[in-house]
């Protein structure tokens, strides 16, 4: 973890999550410059910005404390699974995820999850999936029609032995445009990027041997 302290505000970096979305630099290139060192200057902006930009950040790898009394990191209402084609699940809410003996890998309200087997960061994703030929589509086989999601509550994404994630508590899918496409409470979903029902597993990762914690 890297920590870069301002007057009002701090950023930590977890550079292991950092898969180079680069909605840092793309929204606040005064802060968040990767030419430079160091590559965050967190004085560079007002606050309210670099925090604004920080939660847009979707694999977790930035985070803020605010020094000035201004609001910290909260969750978003309703916790959401967003399906990026050929690429990681982007998680956002309330979410512990452990890992296949219980226990806590991490507390947080943002994670890029691996979908395509190949992550050497696991259960994270590490951009394995932009080299291995991992094909995924952006929504589910069957979309529901979601008239409102349900009332949010704490995600529990449990990482099962050589299998798929384990997820319960209450959540909506959204396609690769963000628009809702399932909701639900307690679903398997398919990390070792061979199964023919994703996001959702089939059973595949016992075929073809997958090895992961």
């Amino acid at each position: 973890m890297r920590n870069y302290t301002g007057e009002h505000i701090d950023v930590s970096y977890e550079v292991e999550r950092c898969i180079h979305v680069a909605e840092c630099v793309t929204r606040l290139s005064a802060v968040f410059d990767r030419n430079r060192r160091p590559w965050v200057l967190p004085d560079a902006a007002a606050a309210d910005r670099v925090a604004e930009t920080v939660v847009a950040c979707p694999s977790g790898a930035l985070h803020y404390v605010r020094k000035d009394g201004g609001p910290g990191e909260s969750a978003e209402a309703h916790n959401t699974i967003r399906l990026i084609r050929n690429g990681p699940l982007h998680v956002r809410g309330d979410f512990t995820i452990v890992n296949g003996t219980g226990a806590l890998v991490v507390d947080d309200t943002r994670a890029a999850l691996c979908r395509c087997g190949g992550s050497a960061n696991k259960p994270f994703c590490d951009n394995a999936h932009q080299t291995n030929g991992f094909v995924a589509p952006d929504t589910v086989a069957e979309p529901q029609s979601i008239i409102a999601p349900l009332p949010g509550s704490k995600l529990c994404i449990k990482t099962t032995t050589n299998g798929p994630l384990h997820i319960t508590g209450s959540f909506v899918i959204l396609n690769g445009q963000g628009e809702a496409v399932y909701q639900g409470t307690d679903e398997w979903f398919c990390r070792c990027g061979g199964s023919a029902n994703k996001p959702f597993c089939d059973g595949t990762h016992e075929k073809i041997g997958f090895i992961a914690d």
